[in-house]
Formats: structure tokens, C-alpha cells, sequence
């Protein structure tokens, strides 16, 4: 990396000067000497650490690109118009891939009327669940007359004939433009060959997987609880020791009570360790909140769907679990350490927008879901600055020594935080992809 030298910057409220040469912040000072350097005038601008995303979908997002999108898509003329329009401007031998679906419901045989002379296959938002049409399920043999295929995606893309080479590096600076410039992986899978493909996308990738798939500098182990399937106690007691037993903290996916009732009873039995993370947590009750801090978990939450599903939440979720929904405030008052991730592309991958999320717990058309566990935008901003193996720790600072993972903002950190937006992101810095500016 050029060493450069940012001019009149603000870090930790102080106006310095920072000089990064090789992959490191060499210094934070006044009136460094330029030596050689590329000077950046920050303008009196903040710079801040890299965000670090805790719980992505690499390959899921790169996949989205080339997907139909069904987002806000809410009847099945409208599904139909979205994926005719992209069969007609696609070869009629290649399949339809579409996500972000959420309502009305769907099944093999409205996909077959809406699309019958190709293979579709259609992702709910969730990404727990893929509905088929008959060409589809008659290409990978599939027998399920609904068309519908919970929890399957290994199975199902075993069967796809391969597509184009999966443009990671894309979904990367889509990161870099946001200010994130390292992500942890969620996927919990069982390939070496997913995890090998993940460095293309030029950020600094703490890659999970399945409990059976230890690598070196491999992430926490991955846990699904199906929530339409959960299984015993035996068999998360079981995962928990395997991933402890190969030195891994775990990762255990809940999004029910019904799931994080279950993931800690597993943890009384097997017990827990160092970086054991519960992933969502959505809906926790807060008579649960003391057992998460006793065994010292932490909590990757998605603030995001606050603002982007609460109407929908409002609408379906029983009045009394709406409180509980994606806590942060109560968590941390109650001594359990937070991190933030967007489950791009679940959720929608700026972090700026999950801060905003978090501190006004506000839906699309406005109405508050779960005032009480607003946190002050400072506070929310620290949730992406975590280590990425101590996601609720202490916040990465600007300090020497520290990594070349910096973001320029254009305007002091307490004015961007009082509107928090991706547009006030003048440039990323990453050791890993050089400078990023925004255009």
C-alpha cells in the first residue's frame, strides 16, 4: 500500500494527523512531515476504524446479483410480471433464481402457472426455504408435490448445473463504498471450496462453518436450529463439544424462543467457552437475558429488520414477543455482550442504515417496534467495531500500530452520527483492496 498521509482529521475528537504505511498506522500526531507520502486532506473529517459486518452471506449476496428481485413484491401478478420479465431477457435453457420473496404464498403449482416452460426456483427472505416449479424439481428429482424445500440449500445446489463464476469482488466493494472492510462469514458450511472462494471478495473474511469443517483460522462453528425442524438436545450438546473439543468457540442460529430455549439448555449440559455467540437472537424473553449473560454469550443481532420488516412484524408477530424482538438496550444492561451484523443479503448490507435502525427502532411507515431497546447512535457505530472473534468487545481504535482498515468521513464523527448515512463515507482504506474512493 502507498503510504499516505491524512491532513486535519478528527479521531477521537482531537484534529491530528495520521500517517499509514505498510498495511499500519504508523502515526497519530500534529503536523507530521509529508516524507514521501500521498496526502489526503480530511477536511476535518472523522477517521474511524474499518466496520467489521458480524454475520454476512458472501456467496448468498453474490448469487442476489444475478437473482430476480421480489422485494416488496406482495401478490402473485406482481411475482409473475418480475419473473416473466426476466425470463424473456434470459436464455430460455437457463434457469430463474429469485429472492427476497415474503408474501403471498407460493408453491410448486403457482410457479408453474406463473412460469411453466423453465426450471424457477424461488427464496424466501429468510433464506430458510426455496419454492420449486415442476420443471425445477423434475431437473433435480426432487419428490415433493408443494414444491417446497426447507433448510435444503446444499441438496438443492448440488443439483443445478453450474452457472457463471460468482462475482465476489463486486459484493466487496460494495462493502468498501459502505465503509466495511472486513465481514464474518455465516454460512455454515461443509466445503473448503466455499471458504477458499470467499478472498475474492477483497475484505478481511473470518469464515464460520459447519462443526465438522475445522481450517486454520477458521471462525466459530455454525449451528442451524431449524425452526420449522429442532433438533434434539443431544444433538446440540453433541455440535457444542465437537466445536469446543476442536478449540472453536460456536455459533448457534436462533431465531425463535422456542430455538434459544433450546440452545441453552445444550449450553447448561456441554457448557460454554470463550466467543460462544448466539446468532439473531429475534425474539428473546427477557427471563432468558440472565442465563445468555451467565454463560457469557454474545449476541449478533440484526437491528436492521427493525426498519426494514417491523411493519410486517407489527402485523404478524404476537403482541406479546414484539418487545422482544432484536433487543440491544436490555442486553447490554443486563451484561451481555452485543454485535452487530446486517445478514446481507437477508437484510440490506449498509451498516449505516442498521445504526439508524438501532437508535430509532423505527419501521418503513414509521411506527417504533421496541422503544426501550434504543441505544445512542455512538453506542450502535461501537456494535461494528468489535473484533471480529469478540464481536461485543471493546471498539477498535485509530491508534499506531493498529491495521490500515480506516474510513474517512466527511464530516466530524458527532454530525455524521446525528444523520447516519453511506453517503458521508469519503473513502475506505483496507490492507486488503488499497484505497476505495467513493465515486
Amino acid at each position: 500500500m502507498t503510504t499516505i498521509l491524512f491532513r486535519n482529521v478528527e479521531v477521537d475528537g482531537q484534529p491530528v494527523d495520521v500517517r499509514v504505511t505498510a498495511d499500519t498506522i504508523a502515526t497519530v500526531g500534529h503536523d507530521l512531515d509529508v516524507d514521501g507520502a500521498e496526502v489526503v486532506d480530511g477536511r476535518g473529517g472523522a477517521l474511524i476504524p474499518g466496520l467489521h459486518d458480524h454475520h454476512v452471506h458472501l456467496l448468498a449476496m453474490a448469487a442476489a446479483r444475478r437473482s430476480v428481485d421480489l422485494t416488496g413484491l406482495t401478490d402473485v401478478e406482481g411475482i409473475g410480471g418480475a419473473l416473466q420479465r426476466a425470463a424473456a431477457t434470459n436464455p430460455t435453457t437457463r434457469w430463474l433464481r429469485a429472492t427476497g420473496w415474503h408474501e403471498p404464498e407460493l408453491d410448486r403449482n403457482t410457479l408453474d402457472r406463473l412460469v411453466p416452460d423453465r426450471p424457477v426456483r424461488v427464496q424466501h427472505r429468510s433464506g430458510a426455504l426455496w419454492v420449486l416449479n415442476s420443471r425445477a424439481l423434475e431437473a433435480t428429482g426432487f419428490d415433493e408435490p408443494t414444491g417446497r424445500l426447507f433448510g435444503m440449500d446444499d441438496a438443492l445446489r448440488d443439483r443445478i448445473p453450474p452457472d457463471e463464476p460468482l462475482d465476489l469482488a463486486a459484493v466487496g466493494q460494495r462493502f468498501l463504498a459502505a465503509g466495511v472492510t472486513g465481514v464474518t462469514d455465516a454460512t455454515p458450511t461443509d466445503r473448503p471450496g466455499d471458504v477458499q472462494l470467499l478472498a475474492e471478495s477483497g475484505l478481511h473474511v473470518l469464515a464460520m462453518s459447519a462443526p465438522t469443517l475445522n481450517f486454520e483460522g477458521a471462525g466459530p462453528a455454525k449451528l442451524i436450529l431449524a425452526d420449522h425442524a429442532l433438533p434434539g438436545l443431544d444433538e446440540v450438546v453433541g455440535a457444542i463439544r465437537t466445536a469446543h473439543g476442536d478449540g472453536r468457540p460456536i455459533a448457534v442460529h436462533c431465531v425463535t424462543a422456542a430455538a434459544l430455549v433450546l440452545a441453552l439448555a445444550a449450553w447448561d449440559e456441554a457448557g460454554a467457552s470463550t466467543g460462544d455467540r448466539i446468532e439473531h437472537g429475534s425474539v428473546i424473553p427477557p427471563e432468558l437475558i440472565p442465563a445468555i449473560a451467565a454463560h457469557r454469550l454474545t449476541v449478533v443481532t440484526q437491528p436492521n429488520f427493525v426498519g426494514e420488516r417491523g411493519d410486517d412484524y407489527l402485523a404478524d408477530v404476537d403482541a406479546h414477543d414484539v418487545p422482544s424482538l432484536y433487543r440491544c438496550r436490555s442486553l447490554l444492561d443486563g451484561g451481555v455482550d452485543v454485535g452487530f451484523g446486517t445478514d446481507a443479503p437477508f437484510g440490506d448490507p449498509d451498516p449505516w442504515l442498521a445504526i439508524k435502525a438501532a437508535t430509532n427502532r423505527r419501521t418503513t411507515i414509521g411506527a417504533i417496534v421496541g422503544a426501550e431497546e434504543r441505544v445512542d447512535a455512538a453506542t450502535a457505530l461501537d456494535k461494528f467495531l468489535g473484533d471480529p472473534r469478540r464481536p461485543g468487545g471493546p471498539p477498535r481504535r485509530v491508534q499506531p500500530g493498529g491495521p490500515a482498515d480506516l474510513v474517512l468521513l466527511d464530516a466530524p464523527l458527532a454530525d455524521v452520527l446525528a444523520e447516519p448515512s453511506a453517503e458521508r463515507v469519503r473513502a475506505t482504506v483496507s490492507r486488503s483492496s488499497g484505497v476505495a474512493w467513493r465515486p
